[in-house]
């Protein structure tokens, strides 16, 4: 049965698909299930393995294949172990039993985001390992949790931890996207996630009177000019072929909250926007922007963040920078075409460059359509293969870095 696989399966995929059998799924993901799998995995690979938990019940694992050179910072292999919800109405296989159809495809809630790169690293380090390898960098491969859900209690804490300046890392990689295409897409930063809330009152009144200076045609001002902002940069999107979605700032309104009764004009009401802000936009002035639109559109019109990211940091892909350099030096030697981006929602990445560390987001999916958190989730076993053929080339370069003057 394709389901339960095939003879003759390559191992690395029969691995792959047992760790998307592990409900890691949002908001009551089985973390116990995941650390126990990777603490496995580790035990036979023969990797130092650590536990942090950051959060009650919020662990992150650690595993560590020593270097020869402990002086030197360390290569660090994100992936995060959560995936987020399902509609299994709207699957065609059951999104945790990782069925594999008679062409290849695997389906499962975390082939693409992330579990797929999980894999990939642990099998790419089974390799080299096999094969003898030593290297003059340590290599740590972090698993997350929490990532699908913002990170405050993952990422945004462990980088404040003890352990994870003890890492030393020098050099992180995250995860990235698929490509339609036959080019592997790399992100080098990410835009700023700002959730705003513009909460406006007026005055009240029957449904049935012109009632003069309301919240709702106040919050319509800011709504129109917030929606014309969308607009202007929605076109220069779109009349600039070489400009990427990462490049521009987007904006869409995702909540409206008021009222009270069907004949009552209401005192308040407010709408809620997510903005991803491009990490070239002056931040200081983009808010003074926001809050202009506010006092334009008249009194007792205010705005608060739910949530906003202030730190947006650029990981060098300059030909002269070494790291950059090993990376795609890597990929031209595979033929591999590069496409490098800025992602254009938020991942751990962003945690990471804000403690100094280079980090590039990259998923080796390419001729892969883009399906996170889509129905149907899937991905090629080939293409799952020739990621762990990437990283088996990577791993050598990034691990045998020369000594940096940020090594210290």
């Amino acid at each position: 049965m394709a389901s339960e696989g095939r003879e003759g399966e390559h191992p690395s995929v029969t691995l792959f698909r047992r760790y998307l059998r592990i409900r890691t799924v949002q908001p009551e993901p089985d973390y116990g299930a995941a650390v126990a799998f990777l603490e496995e995995r580790g035990r036979q690979l023969g990797l130092g393995c650590q536990k942090v938990e950051v959060a009650p019940g919020r662990v992150v694992t650690i595993l560590t294949w020593p270097g020869t050179n402990p002086r030197l910072s360390s290569i660090l292999l994100n992936s995060h172990t959560d995936v987020v919800p399902v509609f299994k109405e709207h699957w065609s296989h059951d999104p945790f039993e990782a069925f594999k159809d008679a062409e290849g495809y695997i389906y499962a809630r975390g082939t693409q985001d992330m579990k797929c790169v999980s894999i990939q690293y642990l099998e790419a380090v089974r390799r080299l390992k096999a094969e003898g390898h030593h290297f003059p960098r340590t290599i740590h491969l972090t698993f997350v949790p929490d990532e699908e859900v913002g990170g405050h209690q993952g990422m945004a804490l462990f980088v404040e931890r003890p352990e994870f300046q003890a890492l030393r890392a020098g050099f992180a990689l995250d995860e990235g996207l698929a490509n339609p295409s036959d080019a592997f897409t790399v992100f080098y930063s990410e835009r700023s996630t700002w959730w705003v809330r513009v909460l406006s009152t007026g005055k009240p009144g029957h449904g049935s009177r012109f009632v003069e200076d309301t919240a709702v045609e106040k919050l319509h001002k800011v709504m129109s000019s917030i929606l014309a902002f969308r607009e202007k940069e929605r076109q220069r999107l779109q009349s600039n072929p070489h400009l990427k979605a990462g490049a521009v700032t987007s904006v869409n309104l995702t909540k409206l909250e008021g009222g009270v009764a069907y004949n009552v004009v209401p005192a308040t009401i407010s709408a809620i926007f997510d903005f991803r802000v491009a990490p070239d936009v002056d931040l200081k002035a983009f808010e003074e922007q926001l809050q202009g639109w506010c006092r334009a559109a008249g009194e007792g019109v205010t705005l608060e963040f739910l949530q906003k990211w202030t730190e947006p940091r650029v990981t060098s892909i300059d030909d002269s920078d070494p790291w950059w350099a090993a990376f795609s030096g890597v990929c031209k030697d595979m033929n591999l075409s590069l496409e490098p981006e800025i992602f254009p929602a938020a991942t751990d990445s962003r945690y990471l460059r804000v403690m100094g560390i280079p980090a590039l987001g990259f998923s080796p999916m390419n001729r892969t359509p883009v399906l996170l958190h889509d129905h149907d989730e899937r991905l090629h076993e080939a293409v799952f293969l020739r990621g762990v053929d990437i990283y088996t080339r990577l791993l050598p370069a990034l691990a045998s870095m020369p000594a940096l003057p940020s090594d210290g």
